[in-house]
Parts: C-alpha cells; sequence; structure tokens
C-alpha cells in the first residue's frame, strides 16, 4: 500500500467517526426543545406589501406553535402561504401532522388554505379544528373558496389527508397540549385560545374587541387570560381611531394594554396591524404601549408582532 492509499483510508476513518458522532445515540435522554412561536402573518383584514410595510409584514393572521411534540397552526391567513413553503424544506418528504386552529372564517383567516403547500403532499396528514361558520358549516366555508370558479382544485381534491372537525367544547388537547377557547367579541361566531404547554401558556385573539360597557365580560377576559405567558392580541387601533370604529369588532391599543396588565401577562404582542398603518405607524404605537406600561410601573413586556420572528417559551424550571 502506498502513502497516498495510507492517506486515504486514514481520512474515510476519520470521516466515518465524525459522523458516528453526529448520530444520536440510542437510549440517550434529548433536552426537550423548548416551546416556539413564530410568527408568519400579523396584518389584518388584507394582505399589505410594498414597502412602507417591510419591517411587521404585510401577510395575514397565521402563526405557528411548536410544543411538546406537536406543530399547531393559528389561523389560515396569507402567511400560511411562507409557512407550508418552509415545513416542505425541512421535513421534505417525512410525513407531517398539523393541526389547523381556525379562530373564525372570515377570509383574511382562511385565504392562505388554497396555498399551503403540505396539502399537496399525499403523505401529510391536517387536521382542521374550528367553530362551525357565521351561516354554514365549517366544511362548506373552507371548501367554498376553493371550489370553481374561484379556484382550480376543490379542496376534497387534494392528495394530503385533511380532516375538518367543528368543535363543540371550549376545552380539548393536541397531543399533550392542552387548549381551552372563549368566544371574542367580533362579528359572527369568533373565538380565541389558550395553550397550555410543558414551557407555559400562550394566548391567541386575534379579532378581538374590549367593550368599555361590558363589566362582566371584562372580567372573563381577565380571567381567561390570568398569568399567560405570551399573549397576541388584536391592537388594531389607536384611541382616535377607535373612536371611529367602536363595534367593529377590533382592539383599541389603550384598553388591551390595560387588560393585559390586569390580567398580569407576562409578554404582549400587538396583532392584526391595520393595513393602513406603515411601519413608523405601528412602532409609534408601541413606543405608546410601553409607556402605558411604564406609567402603571408595569413587568409587561410588550412588542409589536413581526413576520418571520420566533418567540421561545423556558421552560418553568429554566426561568
Amino acid at each position: 500500500m502506498n502513502a497516498s492509499s495510507k492517506s486515504d483510508d486514514k481520512s474515510r476513518c476519520a470521516s466515518r467517526a465524525t459522523a458516528a458522532g453526529k448520530r444520536p445515540v440510542p437510549g440517550a435522554a434529548r433536552a426537550p426543545a423548548p416551546t416556539r412561536v413564530k410568527f408568519w402573518g400579523v396584518r389584518g383584514s388584507i394582505p399589505t406589501p410594498g414597502p412602507t410595510t417591510v419591517k411587521y409584514g404585510g401577510n395575514t393572521s397565521c402563526v405557528e406553535v411548536r410544543a411538546d411534540g406537536q406543530i399547531i397552526v393559528l389561523d389560515a391567513g396569507t402567511g400560511l402561504r411562507l409557512l407550508g413553503l418552509e415545513l416542505v424544506a425541512e421535513f421534505d418528504t417525512q410525513p407531517l401532522e398539523l393541526t389547523l386552529l381556525l379562530t373564525h372564517t372570515h377570509w383574511d383567516h382562511i385565504q392562505g388554505l388554497p396555498f399551503f403547500l403540505p396539502v399537496y403532499k399525499p403523505q401529510n396528514h391536517l387536521r382542521i379544528l374550528g367553530y362551525e361558520g357565521a351561516r354554514h358549516g365549517l366544511q362548506v366555508v373552507l371548501a367554498g373558496q376553493m371550489e370553481s370558479p374561484f379556484f382550480p382544485i376543490g379542496l376534497r381534491e387534494v392528495p394530503a389527508n385533511v380532516r375538518i372537525e367543528e368543535l363543540k367544547t371550549m376545552s380539548f388537547n393536541i397531543g399533550p397540549v392542552r387548549v381551552k377557547a372563549s368566544f371574542a367579541s367580533h362579528p359572527g361566531k369568533c373565538v380565541g385560545y389558550r395553550l397550555f404547554t410543558s414551557d407555559g401558556s400562550i394566548a391567541f385573539f386575534p379579532d378581538n374587541e374590549l367593550p368599555r360597557q361590558d363589566a362582566s365580560g371584562h372580567r372573563k377576559m381577565i380571567d381567561f387570560l390570568r398569568g399567560t405567558d405570551v399573549l397576541i392580541m388584536d391592537a388594531q387601533f389607536d384611541t382616535r381611531e377607535y373612536q371611529q370604529h367602536t363595534g367593529w369588532g377590533h382592539g383599541c391599543l389603550d384598553d388591551v394594554v390595560a387588560l393585559a396588565l390586569q390580567a398580569e401577562v407576562k409578554r404582549l404582542f400587538l396583532f392584526h396591524h391595520d393595513p393602513n398603518h406603515d411601519d413608523a405607524r405601528i412602532s409609534q404605537m408601541l413606543v405608546h404601549a410601553r409607556k402605558l406600561v411604564a406609567a402603571r410601573k408595569g413587568k409587561l413586556k410588550v412588542e409589536a408582532a413581526q413576520e418571520g420572528a420566533t418567540v421561545k417559551l423556558p421552560a418553568p424550571g429554566r426561568r
């Protein structure tokens, strides 16, 4: 054997040793991945692409939660398309088990479904959960937007295994993740969700108005949100705008911050950004929200939801 062959053999042995070192050892304990929240769509009502919405994003409602081995998607707005591309790139041909929780069936919360790439892969399973549409059953509403002449492929024709279930109770489980629902103040049948994971809880109310005259409803909302780690809530209007849109079913920034403080929420993400608000306007609203917290000497951390941003929840023992 010449020197070159010996060198090649050593190189191959070293490569095999390195590869073996990277393989998971059977039976070895692995640290569980922390709960992760990722924003794929944060805008309200209609997508707003363009140079003035680059920072916060223009896609409509869609949030991904990975927790306790589950991939849970909150709403199916236009941000769902980007999530689908990411999931297919990450998992390739591996089968996916996904759960989609719908808050309601207004277009800006379901329009991404026809463009969600995983439903065009036969190995995947998508379970869609929600409450019945405003006038029709959930399946009729979701299938309707994909019927001719609106879309070339029907929902019943996609290759993936898609199962649609209308929820009848306000508490259920997705694997080990416990979920509670509460009705939101918004036209039609609309809910918000709170997900209880091993690392903490996440509440999602993308479309919700906090009626100032409903003391009982306000107390119920505080109780529902009490101690939430991450609250994602509709804060579309400032005080002046809200006076012109009272009863529309969308939140006033000042009211949302006050609610979060009363409910002892740890982190608040302003959501459902108004389609007429550019990046500068949203940043101004964020500054105002933080001033409100400071004036109350609160510990609440406030952020404006930003497309592509990721939030990790620490486990209770790691806080």
